[in-house]
């Protein structure tokens, strides 16, 4: 099926009821025999055969002749098994033709509905994933299709080949896809398992998620960019080329195949495209992909950020108070909850307050009020609840200074990379020895476009990246032969094969190289 335009298909009503039935273990086993046979190219069995057969796949309960009798008309009356008469035979009774007379083998329904059920089982035991190699498969088989395209004399069987795998690696990304967006709402939602596996589980899947984010970008524009190019050769002839290489049968009494074949790579073709390149200029499914990843980081670091605080917040005050309450409700006398009700709130007796006598140490803790000498209270507590006179707020900082510091240095900063990349501006192709002696900026500068040179497939020997801004373009070429070239700064001295270099201005139209991932520049510089 593709993604591309989905269409409603009716299923038989009866195709799956052998699955719902009381017998349906026995039902399931029986087509399960007859799906084994067919592998071994035995597509038509006896009553016997069938009953040797239930063993051999696991069915060890004993079977009788009235079970199997009726489990094999159920599933014929489905419409699931062919029955026939072998009437070219010789019996030697008629017990033996009662039992080998009839032969069995499965229709085209119940070819089908076996396949179903072993698909739906597939679904169920599988996990999705995320998966970058399937992303470096879909390129590879992209990169053959045109290869094979620009070969006319190429086989069109390897056309046909290379087209079914792709097509096989489209949907093991989508139904991985699929499968690790429900995985991964299902992790969002769980909030009862053990703490530490909680944690331990959603550490992993952030870990997992950036990864796949960061490697995405890059492999979306190499497989956006072989898309493009198979366009160019044509679609249709790529189509034409697979339909021969298929060498599909046409048997009595059905219609001619072909058209359906092409009908069923267009739409598949139109799914790829939607997913890396789209024709009407929409947004790419990979693209929403990217962000699905991005948000589910988002979520997960929210969830663990809840975790954390929970962990270290042991109690809430509804856990405080509860825990009081049921304290007051232990005390004995009532002496014993005013001390209670004392400690917990530290609403003692007048002289209690947090106004204190010049000296704490002259009057002892067993005074009474009464005998204890007065403490000076300011009017303002009579008078405005407040013992001394509230300050002025302070005034606002005034910013204005430090972003025009900001601001210049920004601009220092860019006028430095401005001169950086005008001094590594080649007039043409020239030796990575002519850089010489640079200073440490501009040395830096050129590593990184190195950097994102190099991380590039190469294309005939050559390879092209450009600058983040997509201002300059680099293109590297293999040198013509083993001479190295030494780089001398302040830092040290870098040797490397002597490259045929070429720096220069991206001009408009010109297609845009392949961008690096943003971590190749310290494992390149590393």
């Amino acid at each position: 099926m593709s993604d591309a335009r989905p269409v409603f298909r009716r299923v038989p009503a009866d195709m799956f009821a052998f699955t719902t039935t009381e017998r349906a273990d026995l039902h399931t086993a029986v087509m399960q025999v007859f799906g084994e046979a067919a592998e071994r190219l035995r597509a038509v069995l006896t009553f016997d055969e069938v009953l040797a057969g239930l063993p051999e796949i696991g069915w060890y309960e004993p079977v009788s002749d009235e079970s199997l009798e009726y489990t094999l008309g159920a599933l014929h009356k489905h419409g699931l098994i062919e029955r026939t008469q072998n009437h070219a035979a010789h019996y030697a009774s008629a017990a033996e033709y009662e039992r080998r007379n009839l032969h069995y083998a499965l229709s085209r329904k119940g070819e089908a509905a076996y396949q179903g059920v072993l698909h739906a089982i597939g679904r169920l035991e599988e996990s999705g994933a995320l998966q970058t190699a399937v992303l470096d498969a879909i390129a590879a088989r992209l990169g053959e299709l045109d290869l094979l395209l620009t070969d006319e004399s190429a086989d069109d069987r390897r056309v046909h080949a290379a087209l079914a795998e792709l097509e096989g690696h489209l949907q093991g990304l989508r139904s991985g896809v699929v499968r690790f967006h429900g995985d991964l709402q299902s992790l969002l939602r769980d909030e009862g398992a053990d703490a530490a596996t909680f944690q331990e589980v959603k550490q992993a899947t952030i870990a997992y998620l950036t990864d796949f984010v960061t490697d995405l970008d890059a492999r979306r524009h190499t497989i956006a960019d072989a898309v493009a190019r198979i366009d160019r050769h044509g679609v249709a002839a790529l189509h034409a080329r697979a339909l021969r290489g298929a060498d599909l049968p046409t048997l009595p009494g059905q219609a001619d195949p072909a058209p359906r074949f092409l009908e069923q790579r267009a739409a598949r073709w139109t799914g790829l495209r939607d997913w890396f390149l789209p024709a009407d200029g929409a947004r790419a499914r990979a693209d929403d992909l990217a962000d699905m990843a991005r948000r589910a980081i988002v979520e997960l670091m929210r969830a663990l950020e809840r975790l954390s605080e929970s962990r270290r917040r042991g109690s809430g005050t509804a856990s405080d108070f509860r825990t009081l309450a049921r304290w007051f409700s232990a005390a004995e006398t009532d002496e014993a909850a005013h001390e209670l009700w004392a400690a917990a709130t530290g609403l003692w007796s007048a002289r209690h307050t947090h106004l204190a006598p010049d000296d704490p140490t002259a009057v002892g803790p067993g005074t009474s009020w009464f005998a204890a000498p007065g403490v000076h209270v300011s009017p303002l507590l009579r008078t405005h609840g407040q013992s001394d006179r509230a300050a002025r707020t302070a005034r606002v900082r005034d910013t204005t200074e430090i972003r025009e510091q900001r601001r210049q240095r920004a601009q220092r900063e860019r006028l430095e990379l401005e001169e950086a990349w005008s001094r590594l501006a080649t007039p043409g192709p020239v030796r990575l020895s002519s850089f010489a002696r640079l200073d440490q900026g501009s040395f830096s500068r050129l590593l990184e476009l190195l950097a994102r040179a190099l991380t590039v497939p190469a294309r005939g020997g050559e390879r092209r990246a450009s600058t983040a801004d997509g201002r300059l373009v680099v293109t590297l070429l293999p040198p013509p032969d083993h001479h190295l070239a030494y780089l001398r700064t302040a830092r040290g001295v870098l040797v490397a094969p002597d490259f045929i270099v070429s720096i220069s201005e991206s001009r408009p139209g010109q297609a845009a190289p392949v961008p690096l991932r943003p971590d190749f520049r310290r494992e390149a510089t590393a």
